[in-house]
């Protein structure tokens, strides 16, 4: 491992020299995508550096204790010894994992779309408790928000919403959360003190930008029509909510709430992009089919993942069998726990295929 290392050291430097360039510095292009190289590379490196100190320092010490003649230096010398190659599993097993290479949609934002399940009302209120989790997490790890379709429920929530998500690493974070969500609770319209089982759906889909996917003009049906406010009340009397229909694969999608039909259609055609982006992702891991990855992270939206539970203040990820608390997660700021456990059993099982 040690020359590996050695090499990639080396061209981290060399990407140094290169950001001090006159000639690439006065490219914002280049210097811009070299610097990226450079900073994604760091973290690799520093953990290379101390590999390779570790394996120095343990050679050095064994010369010294051959030459040692006091018995305390030596046994300072074997400590020191004991004690860096203790650190080597450890930091083999990090550069393993960063070794792996990476989803390239990691670095993306993210468009999540929340749509309410089975349990009527009290489903549609699930999925505004999602939304606002999401919000919740968003805000702590400064990340924006920026909805861009929702469909209120009378009762409250949402029937639908979806929503952009944007800052450093976004969809390596929420790409977890892709799958069904289940609650059991009493609704608050429920009287006889009734649990009630309801579900939403959340499909978390990179941002797809105009070189990912193609989209030909004559692929698409363009429809307008009158904003509506919940409950069907009418807000706008002009035409500018857009319905996108993409007639090869009868994907539809809508936008009601920006101001204008122009921007209601640059938002349908973002959403749009971002899910023929994910049906052609899909794709290639069905063609991939038993050397797929762990699906963690990937989950489909007909698989369960997790289910909340606000009588036992529970909350269950079926996937790692990972437990918190309702008020924790759904009501608190312990989404980011179960989230970083699902990451690690991600890693793991990387690490495992890679040995």
């Amino acid at each position: 491992m040690g020359d590996k290392l050695e090499k990639i050291i080396a061209a981290y430097e060399e990407l140094e020299k290169k950001m001090m360039d006159p000639a690439i510095a006065s490219d914002p292009k280049e210097y811009a995508r070299i610097a990226k190289e450079h900073a994604s590379q760091a973290e690799l490196v520093a953990k290379a550096r101390e590999y390779l100190q570790a394996l120095d320092d343990i050679e050095a010490a064994k010369e010294m204790l051959h030459e040692a003649a006091d018995a305390e230096e030596k046994e300072m010398l074997q400590e020191d010894i004991s004690e860096n190659e203790q650190k080597l599993p450890g930091l083999e097993d990090e550069i393993k994992i960063m070794l792996i290479p990476g989803d390239p949609n990691d670095e993306k934002d993210t468009i999540v779309e929340i749509r309410a399940g089975v349990g009527g009302d009290e489903a549609a209120i699930f999925a505004g408790d999602l939304f606002a989790m999401y919000e919740r997490f968003a805000q702590s790890r400064k990340w924006k928000i920026e909805v861009l379709s929702s469909s209120p429920s009378d009762a409250g929530g949402f029937k639908t919403i979806e929503f952009k998500v944007m800052g450093d690493k976004v969809y390596s974070v929420m790409k977890y959360e892709s799958g069904v969500h289940r609650v059991q609770r009493i609704p608050k319209t429920e009287s006889q003190g009734r649990i009630q089982t309801s579900t939403a759906t959340v499909a978390v889909l990179p941002e797809a930008e105009d070189i990912d996917i193609e989209i030909k003009d004559e692929d698409l049906r363009i429809d307008t029509y009158c904003a509506s406010g919940p409950g069907g009340q009418g807000v706008n009397t002009t035409y500018s909510a857009v319905r996108i229909t993409h007639l090869p694969t009868n994907t539809v999608v809508q936008s009601q709430d920006q101001r204008s039909q122009i921007q209601n259609r640059a938002v349908c055609m973002e959403m749009l992009r971002a899910r023929l982006y994910q049906m052609e992702l899909e794709k290639q891991q069905e063609e991939q089919g038993a050397e797929r990855l762990s699906q963690i992270g990937h989950g489909n939206r007909s698989e369960k993942i997790r289910t909340y539970n606000q009588p036992q203040d529970r909350v269950t990820d079926h996937r790692i069998g990972f437990n918190s608390t309702y008020t924790g997660v759904l009501l608190g700021d312990k989404l980011g726990e179960v989230i970083e456990a699902l990451a690690a059993q991600d890693r793991a099982d990387k690490l495992a295929q890679a040995v």
